[in-house]
């Protein structure tokens, strides 16, 4: 058996001293995994495996998807290389080194080793119907959250804070559905914010808007030869859209899912850390390939999107008076139809190193054709607005009262809300809002309740797709 001992031993009984504890620990018969090699008649749960190439060439669009969707919901053993290796003492909270619950090798739950699969947390269809309904690709309930840089919660409140103050994050996780549309439109608008400060640079001195899509990000100016990014607002300086994630953190599906393989599973992707590598020493090599990676990014971008159903005039009416639609904007229309997929990913330019490209308008996506595009009524502006103190986070990080714009679609079935799910009802949802928000949520605040009603039995047309992935079953 390989011992795994945690970062610390607390002793209960009193009057241990310390040699005594270490000598106990030295005793217990840990429950830790055993070395891969005494695993007769076990095997991974991943297979077959699936190449670059078979992806690029070898396989037809449905069998890539069928590919991703199995990927999506395969249960990671320790032979697919599931959890960290050996503790890392100089770095305990990045991936690859860190402890785990009880010696066991694999579970942490705060600060990721929270899970086996990516369906555990990506399950759900409808939380509007009792049961609720699922589907792969879908939302998570609080009990799927994800506690990223979780070190030192304080569970007790012992800092007598009156709440359990923590030192990371939490995140209800959401769907996948439509998640094609939305990174059509991120590529575009960061090719026209890339083109904007390339004009930038070719006129000194002179403030140059930055616009996409209609979407206001600020302006930049070519000063002493170099960008000034000081006005740009809602983006990073480096002008590339970043749609998935509630801070915005990743310009694609692929670059979410290769942190995510991580932090999650302890599945180390080998375009990370290279061929042949074991980097977390957990005695796997090549634990999720480049195909792999892949086909999850084909399956999740070609996942239908939610539609609505049903209509409300007079809520949406209001939804747009009382200023919601200002950043919830309703639709975003794409230049093109086809979503390119890169490896690998430039995301300064979305058209280098293409290996693969989808017909958003072609099923299952099914988007809308809009002219040459498709409408993608996604209820975002993809950009990042300061929440106001109430939902402001305490990690210390410059972007904590920041948040990507919540994608309405699928509103009406994806309770509880906002980034931490903490709101169960979009009453809720909505009388958290602050900061460049606050106008709009007193507006509702003061609403007759006859108005209140009509604009959320609107946004209650907001619904998840019907039956998603249903030619895959």
């Amino acid at each position: 058996m390989e011992m795994r001992v945690g970062r610390s031993f607390r002793a209960y009984s009193p009057g241990i001293g310390p040699l005594a504890a270490i000598a106990a620990v030295a005793a217990i018969v840990l429950t830790a995994r055993p070395a891969l090699a005494q695993m007769p008649g076990e095997q991974p749960n991943l297979r077959p495996r699936i190449t670059q190439e078979m992806v690029r060439s070898g396989l037809k669009h449905k069998d890539v998807r069928a590919a991703g969707h199995r990927i999506f919901a395969t249960p990671f053993n320790v032979l697919d290389g599931l959890g960290d290796g050996p503790m890392n003492p100089s770095d305990t909270e990045s991936p690859g080194g860190r402890p785990t619950l009880g010696a066991n090798g694999m579970f942490l739950r705060m600060n990721g080793l929270d899970s086996q699969t990516c369906l555990e947390c990506h399950s759900i269809l409808s939380t509007a119907t009792i049961p609720a309904r699922f589907a792969v690709g879908g939302a998570g309930n609080v009990s799927d959250s994800a506690f990223p840089g979780v070190v030192d919660p304080d569970i007790n409140d012992s800092e007598n804070n009156g709440f359990a103050a923590i030192s990371g994050r939490m995140i209800n996780p959401p769907f996948s559905f439509g998640s094609g549309g939305v990174e059509l439109l991120a590529k575009e608008m960061t090719q026209v914010l890339q083109a904007l400060a390339a004009q930038a640079q070719t006129n000194p001195g002179a403030p140059v808007a930055l616009e996409a899509k209609g979407v206001a990000f600020g302006s930049i100016v070519f000063a002493n030869g170099s960008l000034d990014t000081s006005g740009v607002e809602g983006v990073d300086d480096d002008l590339v859209v970043r749609p998935f994630g509630r801070k915005g953190c990743c310009a694609t599906i692929r670059a979410f899912d290769v942190d995510a393989m991580q932090f999650h599973h302890g599945i180390q992707p080998v375009e990370v850390v290279g061929e042949g590598v074991d980097a977390d020493g957990d005695g796997v090599e090549n634990e999720l390939l480049v195909g792999e990676l892949s086909a999850l990014h084909v399956f999740q971008t070609s996942l239908e999107p939610p539609q609505q159903r049903g209509r409300a005039p007079r809520g949406a009416e209001l939804f747009g008076l009382i200023g919601c639609a200002e950043c919830h904007v309703p639709e975003l229309r794409s230049e093109g139809r086809l979503l390119t997929l890169s490896f690998p990913e430039v995301h300064e330019d979305p058209s280098a190193n293409v290996y693969y490209t989808i017909d958003l308008s072609r099923p299952p996506a099914r988007f809308a054709k809009v002219g040459r595009g498709v409408s993608v009524p996604l209820f975002a502006d993809l950009k990042r607005h300061d929440m106001g103190p109430g939902l402001e986070e305490h990690t210390g990080d410059a972007l904590d009262p920041f948040y990507q714009t919540a994608r309405l679609w699928g509103v009406a079935d994806t309770a509880p809300y906002l980034h931490d799910g903490r709101a169960a009802t979009l009453s809720e949802a909505i009388l958290w809002h602050g900061g460049e928000a606050q106008a709009s949520r007193d507006l509702f605040a003061g609403m007759p309740d006859e108005e209140r009603t009509d604009l959320l039995t609107f946004l209650r047309t907001l619904r998840t797709p019907r039956r998603p992935n249903r030619d895959l079953r």
